[in-house]
């Protein structure tokens, strides 16, 4: 039976960390301006809100809509006064059906603010569910989108002598190396894993083998790390 750890998801697609990304749309006259902020936490997405609340003072509506976890487990989002169902949940909708690829929606820790300037045109239920899916959309066909991926830093003690000719082994088969670290006694190489049991169990063998079974992989835990989509 497949455990708790390996049921959860490996890779997601994300926002690039670092700054903000706008866009603005008009829309007949109203000003729709989109704010996209990588957010790991709620605290963070919220505080996105919070931000442009003081930032745009003078505007009618703050929509907002969150998806955080590389499992997407937690989605919220908010009207901020516009007709139920016509802002937040279309905002959300554009997030969680984003393409990373296609057939593939793993868009994630990214939360989306959507200001708006009513511009004195009514748009009708219709036309604000398609205008702010269509605010949050356009902003992330522009926004700077990294993979983020779950590795598995697995460890090996090897002999000085030996650490430069297993390190390009085990590059040369594709392994992704972390940094070597050199005690008194031995080098330590770090092989840095999908964390997914057939590579590990590959990765384990492969070391194995190319030591006459003399060097055993010891696990050091996990990490996400950012990969360039």
């Amino acid at each position: 039976m497949e455990n708790e750890e390996d049921s959860r998801a490996t890779t997601y697609t994300t926002l690039s960390a670092g700054q903000d990304f706008r866009h603005e749309l008009e829309i007949r006259r109203s000003r729709f301006i989109t704010v996209l902020r990588r957010s790991p936490d709620e605290e963070t997405a919220r505080s996105l809100v919070s931000e442009l609340r003081r930032e745009f003072h003078d505007a009618r509506h703050h929509c907002s809509a969150f998806v955080i976890g590389p499992d997407r487990m937690v989605q919220r989002s908010s009207d901020d006064g516009e007709p139920s169902g016509t802002a937040g949940i279309p905002m959300l909708e554009a997030l969680i059906k984003r393409e990373a690829a296609p057939g593939v929606t793993d868009l994630s820790d990214v939360s989306a603010v959507v200001v708006r300037y009513f511009g004195g045109i009514l748009l009708g239920a219709g036309g604000l569910v398609r205008a702010y899916s269509e605010s949050v959309s356009a902003a992330l066909d522009g926004a700077p989108l990294v993979q983020r991926r779950r590795l598995r830093l697995c460890a090996v003690d090897v002999p000085h002598a030996e650490a430069g000719r297993l390190e390009n082994e085990l590059r040369n088969a594709g392994y992704v190396m972390a940094e070597t670290g050199y005690e008194a006694a031995h080098a330590v190489l770090r092989i840095a894993l999908p964390d997914e049991a057939a590579g590990i169990a590959d990765a384990h063998s492969r070391v194995a083998s190319l030591t006459a079974g003399t060097a055993v992989l010891t696990p050091q835990g996990t990490e996400w790390v950012d990969v360039p989509h």
